[in-house]
């Protein structure tokens, strides 16, 4: 390949030597900033870019096949002001599903978080685009986060544990035989894909704000001064090369 020539759109300096590059990782999760002045700020191409990011930051063509967005907490659907809270489910209704249906959109969706504080409107655009994208073949998965926290979502995933093994007629004792990890994980809101490699922290924050806190308990993080609407792909490939130049031990 030609000096300067772009692979996958990626130029070359922004990624190591081809003999240091370990694969991409599967998945990525990338939480969006607290920030509501910036969000709100935030031009229309600012916020379709922040949210459409599995096309416009070319994931696919990287071959990374499993993103997650947070999107809002359950906290941020409570507390926010209303004209926020608004704002993001049209930009949601509108950025979210209509990119994601389209005919040469190789990617599945699927939600976590709860459905019930969520508009009608919201609620009912993410339903049909998870149902329509179900059977794409693809095999690549974008998880959005809405209404979600993560204590939570291990209290609700043990409570549907304990009622499981309860049907099943299960003892105190059998249960407590049953109660595992990966007993336990099947029942979180992503039960049945991997936990993530890489946590993007936007916004300047040093924290998880309550994201994926079982699953990420061996993720690389890396945290990004950039306010989320201003993300760029530059940014998302800086990302990756500190990722990729990291080495992770085998027992994580």
């Amino acid at each position: 390949m030609p000096e300067g020539q772009l692979r996958h759109g990626v130029h070359p300096n922004l990624l190591p030597p081809a003999r240091q590059r370990p694969s991409w990782p599967t998945v990525l999760i990338t939480p969006p900033p607290g920030n509501p002045q910036r969000r709100l700020a935030a031009t229309p191409s600012q916020r379709s870019s922040a949210i459409a990011h599995p096309t416009r930051f070319g994931c696919a063509e990287l071959d990374i096949r499993h993103v997650t967005l947070f999107v809002a907490s359950v906290d941020n659907m409570h507390k926010r002001a209303s004209a926020e809270v608004e704002n993001l489910m049209r930009m949601i209704e509108d950025v979210v599903t209509k990119p994601l249906l389209r005919p040469d959109s190789p990617w599945q969706l699927h939600l976590a978080g709860r459905a019930d504080v969520l508009p009608d409107s919201t609620r009912h655009a993410l339903k049909l685009a998870e149902d329509g994208t179900r059977q794409r073949s693809g095999d690549f998965h974008v998880t959005v986060a809405i209404g979600y926290d993560g204590r939570e979502e291990i209290v609700s995933a043990v409570r549907s544990l304990l009622e499981q093994e309860a049907r099943a007629g299960a003892t105190p004792g059998e249960l407590a035989q049953r109660l595992t990890a990966d007993a336990l994980a099947v029942h979180l809101y992503t039960g049945g894909r991997p936990d993530p490699d890489l946590v993007i922290r936007t916004s300047g924050e040093r924290r998880m704000s309550g994201f994926l806190l079982w699953q990420a308990a061996y993720s690389e993080l890396y945290f990004c001064d950039v306010y989320w609407p201003g993300f760029r792909k530059i940014d998302f490939l800086r990302a990756l090369r500190s990722y990729s130049a990291r080495s992770r031990p085998l027992a994580a």
